[in-house]
C-alpha cells in the first residue's frame, strides 16, 4: 500500500471506533496519524524498513505497529474486527454530505437505520425529527445529500482514475511484443470527473494473451468482467471499470481518435467524413458505397494526419468536447496551449503558520527541487480558526520571517501573500494597514456557505473591489463528488474581476479544479490574467499543478493568459502596479 492508501485506512478505523463511542482521544490518534502520514515528503517504505515511523509526530509504537502490518500485508486485522461490528450501510451512510459518526450513530443506536436506503425512508416519514439533537432541517439536509451521492454514484476524481490508469499501463508496457499504448477517453480529455478507464494497446497476436494476463492479474483487480480476444474489462478495487483493448498497429490512431471521445466531437468528425465521400470509424477510413467523391483516402499513422485528411488543424484531446473546436480547426485558429513545463511557480501555498505540514524553509527546499523559478506562500487569515488562521500578530511576525527568508534566497523568488477570507458582508478579514504589507492577497470564501445567488455574487464582487484582493481563490468553493458550489453568477464575477484588474485561480486541488473549465474560455476573452494555483498543504501538494494545467488547456489558455509562466520580473511588476490600482 502507498501511504495514501494507508492513511485511509486509518481514517476508516478512527472513524469506526467513533462509531463504537471509543475515547475521542483515541479515536483523534489515527486521523492525526492519517494525516502524519499524508504529509510526510518521503516514502513511507523508507520509514518502514528503518523502523523508523515513530519519528513521526503524533506516531508511537502501538501505531507504527498497526501502519507496519496495514503496508507490508496490504490489511488490518483490527479493521476487520471493526468492520463485524457494523453492517456495511453504517459505513455507506457516512458518505452523506455533512453526516458525521456522531450524527450515524445516533441514527443506527436510536433508530436501527443501517442503510441509506433506510435513511431516506425515515426522512421521507419525518422521523427523524423526533430525536433531539435531530429536526427538519437535518431531514433535508440529508435527503439533499443523497441526491448528491446518486448524481455522484459511477463517477470518480480525475487523479484518482488516472492514477489508477498509470499503475495499469506501467505493467503493460513491460510486456514484450507491445508497441504503442495509451489511456484514451475522458481522461485524456482532462475532464474533472471520469466515469471509466479506457486503456488501448497495440501488440502483436501472439502476445496478445499476455498482454491480458498482465492486466487481469494486477493488484489493483478487484473482479474480471470479460476477457475475449481483443477485449478484457475488470472492476478496480476502487470500484472503476477499465477496458484494455488490443488493436492493429494501422488501426490505433483510428482507435485513439475514436476512443478518445467525446461523444458529441466525433459525431460531428464522422459527419464531416462523409462530406469527402469516407465512412470512419475506430478502425480507419473507407469509401462509401456510391459517394461520387473521387478524393482519395490518404494513409493515416497518427491521429494528426486523420485530422489533416479533413483539412482541420490538430486538435488536442482536451478540446474535444464540440464546443467550437472543429470550427476554429477549419480556420487554423487552435492556440498553442499551456504546458506543464510552462509552469514556473505557483503562489497559493500554505505552511506551518496555517494548517500546512511544512516550514517556509521547507518549501522553498520542495520548490527548489521541483525546478520552480519562484514560490508564494499565503497562510489562513484569522476567521478561518479551524485551519490554524493567524492572528494579527502572527501574520505580522510571519511577514518579517519571510522577508528575511527571501533576503537570503538568491535561486528562487519568494512571494509573500496571505489567503484572506471573505467575510459575509463582503469585507476582507485583515485590516488595509496589514493587507498593504502583502505582495499580494488571495480572497476566498471558507464560512457560511448558504447563500442565494444574489448574496454570493453581491460577496465576490465586494470583495473584488477590496483595492488589497489580487486573486479571488477556489470562485465557487464546490468540492466534486461532495459538495455543490454556492449558487453564484460566474459571469458577473469574471466581468468584475475583469474591470477592476483582478486575477482568478484555477485551483488545482483534485477535490476543487475551481474555476470550471466552461468558464475560461469567456475568461479569457475578458482579458482576464487567471494563475493555477495547488493550494498546496503539504510537497505531495505542490505537484496538483498539473491538474490545473489540464483544466487551463480544456479552457482554451495559452501561456500568456497564465502568470505562472510569467518571468518572476514580470509577476513581480504586475503586482506592484495591481496594489498601485494601476
Amino acid at each position: 500500500m502507498d501511504k495514501q492508501q494507508i492513511a485511509d485506512t486509518l481514517d476508516t478505523i478512527g472513524t469506526l471506533l467513533e462509531l463504537k463511542g471509543e475515547n475521542p482521544f483515541r479515536t483523534r490518534a489515527y486521523h492525526n496519524a492519517a494525516q502524519a502520514i499524508r504529509n510526510i515528503n518521503e516514502d513511507i517504505d523508507q520509514y518502514i524498513e528503518n523502523r523508523t515511523l515513530t519519528s513521526i509526530k503524533g506516531i508511537g509504537k502501538d501505531l507504527a505497529d498497526k501502519i507496519t502490518e496495514i503496508a507490508l500485508t496490504g490489511d488490518s486485522n483490527q479493521l476487520k474486527e471493526l468492520k463485524k461490528q457494523f453492517p456495511d450501510g453504517v459505513l455507506a451512510m457516512l458518505r452523506i454530505p455533512g453526516l458525521g459518526p456522531k450524527k450515524v450513530k445516533l441514527l443506527f443506536d436510536e433508530l436501527h437505520i443501517s442503510s441509506i436506503e433506510q435513511l431516506k425512508d425515515a426522512c421521507q416519514k419525518h422521523i427523524l425529527r423526533d430525536i433531539k439533537g435531530l429536526g427538519p432541517k437535518t431531514e433535508e439536509n440529508i435527503l439533499a445529500g443523497i441526491e448528491q451521492i446518486n448524481k455522484s454514484a459511477g463517477k470518480f476524481l480525475y487523479n484518482v482514475a488516472k492514477q489508477a490508469a498509470d499503475e495499469i499501463v506501467s505493467v503493460i508496457e513491460k510486456v514484450n511484443g507491445v508497441t504503442k499504448y495509451e489511456i484514451a477517453g475522458s481522461i485524456r480529455r482532462r475532464k474533472e470527473i471520469i466515469g471509466d478507464i479506457d486503456i488501448l494497446v497495440s501488440t502483436q497476436p501472439k502476445t496478445v494473451e499476455k498482454v491480458f494476463d498482465a492486466f487481469v492479474q494486477h493488484p489493483l483487480i478487484q473482479k474480471v468482467i470479460a476477457r475475449g480476444s481483443t477485449k478484457a474489462s475488470a472492476v478496480l478495487k476502487n470500484n472503476i471499470q477499465c477496458d484494455v483493448r488490443v488493436i492493429e498497429n494501422k488501426e490505433f490512431p483510428f482507435a485513439l481518435q475514436y476512443f478518445t471521445g467525446s461523444k458529441e466531437h466525433n459525431v460531428e468528425i464522422r459527419s464531416r467524413a462523409k462530406k469527402y465521400g469516407w465512412s470512419l470509424n475506430e478502425y480507419g477510413f473507407t469509401r462509401i458505397k456510391d459517394s461520387t467523391s473521387q478524393k482519395k483516402i490518404p494513409k493515416c499513422n497518427s491521429e494528426k494526419d486523420i485530422y489533416t485528411a479533413l483539412d482541420l488543424q490538430y486538435i488536442p484531446p482536451e478540446l474535444r468536447e464540440n464546443m467550437g473546436e472543429i470550427e476554429e480547426a477549419e480556420k487554423g485558429r487552435i492556440p498553442l496551449l499551456i504546458e506543464n513545463s510552462d509552469i514556473n511557480g505557483a503562489f497559493h501555498c500554505h505552511t506551518t503558520y496555517s494548517d500546512g505540514a511544512l516550514t517556509p524553509e521547507e518549501l522553498l527546499k520542495v520548490a527548489k527541487s521541483n525546478r520552480w523559478k519562484f514560490i508564494g506562500i499565503a497562510d489562513h487569515s484569522k476567521s478561518a480558526a479551524y485551519a490554524g488562521g493567524m492572528s494579527i500578530e502572527t501574520a505580522k511576525e510571519q511577514i518579517q520571517h519571510l522577508r528575511h527568508l527571501a533576503k537570503s534566497n538568491n535561486d528562487i523568488k519568494l512571494f509573500i501573500g496571505v489567503e484572506c477570507d471573505i467575510l459575509p458582508d463582503g469585507n476582507l478579514d485583515y485590516p488595509d494597514s496589514l493587507l498593504a504589507q502583502y505582495d499580494y492577497v488571495i480572497v476566498s470564501i471558507h464560512s457560511k456557505f448558504k447563500m442565494s445567488e444574489d448574496e454570493a455574487t453581491h460577496r465576490i464582487c465586494k470583495a473584488l473591489q477590496h483595492p488589497f484582493a489580487t486573486i479571488l481563490g477556489h470562485p465557487t468553493g464546490r468540492l466534486l463528488l461532495e459538495r455543490e458550489g454556492y449558487p453564484l453568477d460566474i459571469k458577473a464575477v469574471i466581468d468584475t474581476a475583469s474591470k477592476h484588474r483582478k486575477l482568478i485561480e484555477i485551483n488545482s486541488h483534485p477535490m476543487r479544479l475551481d474555476l470550471d473549465w466552461r468558464w475560461l474560455r469567456y475568461a479569457k476573452e475578458k482579458g482576464l490574467l487567471l494563475c493555477i494555483n495547488p493550494d498546496a498543504h503539504n510537497a505531495e501538494g505542490l505537484k496538483d499543478v498539473e491538474y490545473g494545467v489540464g483544466i487551463a488547456r480544456k479552457g482554451w489558455l495559452e501561456p500568456r493568459n497564465v502568470i505562472n509562466t510569467w518571468t518572476n520580473t514580470q509577476i513581480e511588476s504586475l503586482l506592484i502596479s495591481l496594489k498601485k490600482g494601476e
